[in-house]
């Protein structure tokens, strides 16, 4: 599996700031600013859930990973709760999404759950101080260009550099022998 680089994350996060914020300045003149950050995040999370997907080499479940996604995102537009909760909600379903497809451990998942709140709050950090959705939208992706720092499995203390003790490789020898006799006695 090839992982998106560092400085693809950062490619992204210039991407998505300057196309979200020029979204909701274009948004904001025709709707609600509360209406218009709700499409914004939508849009910005279904091009994510696309770029995940396409730098990922799992072929399956791709059609019915977007399919569920956007089937939650209408669920959640549909039923309109509070900006805080539609915003944690769309960060959940690409924080799933991403462990599904790149990571193979709970504690790694947890890991990246972590750098998601991490974004989430230097993007309200930044929303705070400048008051611009293109700025808290760059803090946020550029901290999730972090992902890749994330190591694939994360081993146990101790289990990393430990060699396999003398007993315990003569143990598979035994077994791959007698498997091997067995396999010899069933032939004839």
């Amino acid at each position: 599996m090839r992982r998106p680089g560092f400085f693809e994350g950062v490619a992204v996060a210039i991407i998505a700031s300057l196309a979200g914020g020029a979204c909701h300045a274009a948004l904001t003149t025709l709707l609600p600013a509360g209406t218009s950050l709700r499409f914004v995040v939508a849009g910005l999370g279904l091009a994510y859930v696309v770029y995940l997907l396409s730098r990922n080499e799992e072929r399956v479940g791709r059609i019915t990973t977007i399919a569920l996604w956007l089937a939650a995102a209408f669920a959640l537009w549909l039923v309109g709760p509070p900006f805080a909760a539609y915003l944690a909600a769309h960060l959940v379903l690409l924080w799933l999404v991403r462990s599904l497809y790149f990571h193979s451990s709970l504690v790694v998942a947890l890991a990246d759950l972590g750098l998601v709140a991490l974004g989430l709050a230097a993007a309200i950090w930044s929303a705070t101080r400048s008051h611009s959705a293109a700025l808290s939208i760059w803090c946020f992706f550029l901290v999730q260009a972090l992902y890749v720092a994330i190591p694939p499995r994360i081993a146990a203390r101790g289990e990393a550099n430990r060699e396999p003790a003398p007993e315990d490789r003569f143990q598979q020898a035994h077994r791959a022998a007698e498997a091997a006799l067995r396999r010899i006695h069933s032939v004839r």
